[in-house]
């Protein structure tokens, strides 16, 4: 791979800075739940040394589709659990997605 974990790790704090993490009172270290995640994907990316350049971004872009719906639904489901009212970007994509049915 061409990033070290460390270098990813940094890469994530950069791109936080403009979107922060809320971490609440998890009873993980943010450094170290950050170095988890970056060791995991540098791993995922070594195992796609083979892959296509092709296959590399199909891969990448289908966990990124994944976790960017995954972190979709954890965020109504807490919202929901504390009764608080979703915003109008969520409450307009979510109505979107409701009328394609």
């Amino acid at each position: 791979m061409s990033i070290t974990p460390q270098e990813l790790e940094l890469l994530m704090q950069e791109v936080e800075k403009e979107d922060p993490i809320d971490f609440a009172d998890l009873p993980f270290e943010e450094q170290e739940l950050r170095g988890l995640i970056a060791n995991h994907l540098c791993e995922m990316a070594d195992a796609m040394e083979n892959f296509s350049e092709e296959d590399k971004r199909l891969t990448l872009l289908a966990v990124a589709a994944k976790l960017v719906l995954e972190n979709l639904v954890l965020h109504v489901q807490m919202l929901r659990q504390h009764d608080v009212p979703l915003n109008h970007t969520t409450e307009a994509l979510l109505s979107r997605l409701r009328r394609k049915d």
